[in-house]
């Protein structure tokens, strides 16, 4: 998908706190602010997917560490 470059204007604890809470996400503050807004336009089983692969590829060697290298990639 194409993207768009999109200027706004918030007053600085709106901006810390987008910053803050993307970092405790592990991710961009334009890709937290693109997930609020798709989940405000009703696209939340989207987003719970991309999160949820998003933490699966954070955490996919706890995973491996836990279940062992050999059930890596079944299904």
């Amino acid at each position: 998908m194409a993207k768009t470059q999109l200027n706004v204007r918030v007053d600085e604890g709106t901006a810390r706190a987008a910053r803050e809470r993307a970092l405790a996400r592990g991710m961009s503050v334009n890709r937290y602010i693109e997930e609020l807004v798709r989940q405000d336009a009703g696209e939340v089983g989207h987003t719970f997917v991309e999160a949820a692969a998003d933490f699966m590829k954070q955490y996919e060697s706890v995973f491996v560490e836990e279940f062992g290298p050999e059930r890596e990639g079944r299904r």
